[in-house]
């Protein structure tokens, strides 16, 4: 049942972005986040320490980033998305 009630809440998300009024789009996040706090509890997991781990990941990736493009002698501005993106992936390979 949370799974489904995840799906409709996307749904919901989903069509929201179609009017593109923000204060829809902040009811309809904010549903979202509910039920995936609601689907944390269910699996038995911690949400905020899921987030943290998730933030965690995402700074260490975020400096392989930076730190290859430093290596190229490259900033962030001077790099294509699709660099950055290969770059991701080579940070998470890594993980």
């Amino acid at each position: 049942q949370v799974l489904e009630k995840l799906n409709e809440e996307l749904k919901e998300l989903a069509q929201a972005r179609v009017s593109a009024r923000r204060d829809e789009l902040e009811d309809e996040l904010g549903d979202l986040l509910f039920v995936l706090v609601n689907l944390a509890r269910f699996l038995d997991v911690d949400p905020e320490q899921a987030l943290r781990r998730t933030n965690r990941k995402f700074r260490e990736r975020f400096a392989h980033i930076e730190r290859k493009l430093a290596e190229n002698g490259k900033t962030l501005s001077e790099s294509s998305l699709e660099e950055m993106d290969a770059l991701w992936r080579e940070a998470k390979r890594k993980q």
